[in-house]
């Protein structure tokens, strides 16, 4: 076959090359193109100060104004996006194959929920803090019950339900009913603050569809990340998009861990920042002479981090360095959690992260991490007129197991 202008036909390659180009750019998946049809801008990096900075263009298909976030790392693995309600108005219609969860930045409101064929509605009011699950394939409308526009933070599974079935129709118009997901029950919308020991990693979870205030509310103590540290995971709606609401005291920050990207880090209370570098950079990458290529996201509420940016296991340190606790939600989409992910069924895991690497995890302890770090943090604290908090035990070598140390023997 000879190739003509119209078409070029594939020819095998000489003896002692190879087919193909050799290098080749990146297309545009289902969920790009996507994206791009809606009309809206798209912010992508590590992160973000605080969402309310971000560009909001009108959005036909939403009925408000918009943007999407695709931070880095997170692309094809969950998707983000900030929508503004009308003052006294109200966003379309919706009903999608994809599971979304709602932080509300600013505002108060209503939001209406039922399944094909019902004629009650079913709804629950919201105000700036509230976090909720929009039930899979249910109708919903959200409703601005003030003068004053309110602001919406929305993470999705659009992009792996879009980049497998890539068909929008079907997407947005299926009929089916998802009745295990929601069955129509009165109470289905009424927080509940029963804590329960999650079933894969004994961790505190909250089975709730609403939490009022995520700002604001209770955090059971969990010490994993920080001394004092508090966290609770919601589980809700039965999504397979996982998160959870954590908080480190003020004056202490977080033990650097590393793992694959998906988790965006949301700030809902007080400020902070964080560092993020690849593995390869060791860990005390300042010492080392590489500060040139870790990256920092300095961010207020209410503001996103990429924890590990740019694929690959990257560790990630988080500071609070306001005059109350540095509150975070970390969102990691579907099946993205080290503990959800795919394997052998029945395989015995680590909670890695919460590990230190001397017994087999990947946090750093603060005796080993790099000495930039503690200086910088003290320094920080100081200039913004605080107390720190961490105390020079923390920084002491633990004794090696079966070790007798002085103060053990009576």
């Amino acid at each position: 076959m000879h190739d003509t202008p119209d078409q070029i036909h594939w020819h095998e390659p000489k003896a002692g090359e190879n087919a193909g180009y050799g290098q080749f750019k990146r297309q545009p998946l289902p969920y790009d193109r996507f994206m791009a049809t809606e009309g809206v801008p798209c912010y992508r990096g590590i992160g973000v100060r605080k969402v309310q900075d971000l560009p909001l263009v009108p959005w036909k298909r939403l009925g408000g104004r918009g943007s999407f976030i695709q931070l880095y790392g997170t692309e094809g693995l969950w998707g983000m996006y900030v929508v503004e309600v009308p003052g006294a108005g109200a966003l379309n219609v919706e009903r999608h194959l994809y599971e979304k969860v709602v932080l509300v930045v600013e505002g108060r409101g209503t939001t209406e929920v039922w399944q094909e064929g019902q004629d009650k509605r079913h709804a629950f009011e919201w105000q700036k803090g509230s976090l909720f699950a929009i039930p899979l394939n249910a109708y919903h409308r959200i409703i601005n019950a003030g003068s004053a526009p309110a602001l919406l933070l929305c993470g999705t599974t659009a992009p792996n339900v879009m980049n497998v079935l890539d068909n929008l129709d079907f997407i947005f118009d299926c009929p089916f009913t998802f009745s295990e997901r929601f069955s129509g029950a009165e109470d289905f919308f009424k927080p509940k603050d029963d804590l329960e020991p999650d079933p894969i990693r004994g961790l505190a979870m909250r089975r709730t569809n609403l939490i009022p205030d995520i700002v604001n509310c209770d955090l059971p103590l969990d010490n994993r990340r920080s001394p004092g540290y508090r966290r609770v995971e919601p589980a809700m709606a039965k999504n397979r998009f996982y998160l959870w609401i954590g908080q480190h005291e003020t004056g202490r920050y977080s033990k650097a861990h590393k793992h694959a990207s998906a988790a965006v880090l949301v700030c809902v209370k007080g400020k902070g920042y964080t560092y993020t570098w690849p593995e390869a950079l060791g860990i005390t990458p300042w010492q080392n002479g590489k500060a040139e290529f870790i990256k920092r996201q300095d961010y207020e509420p209410v503001g996103l981090v990429s924890a590990a940016p740019m694929s690959g296991d990257w560790y990630h340190q988080h500071f609070g360095i306001g005059k109350e606790g540095l509150r975070i939600s970390a969102w990691h989409g579907p099946n993205n959690q080290r503990a959800r992910k795919p394997g052998v069924p029945g395989e015995m895991l680590m909670d890695y992260g919460a590990i230190d690497l001397s017994k087999g995890g990947s946090a750093i302890p603060y005796h080993q991490e790099d000495p930039f770090i503690r200086k910088e943090f003290a320094e920080t604290l100081e200039g913004e007129g605080l107390v720190n908090r961490m105390s020079p035990e923390f920084y002491e070598h633990p004794p090696a197991e079966g070790e007798v140390v002085m103060g053990d023997v009576m």
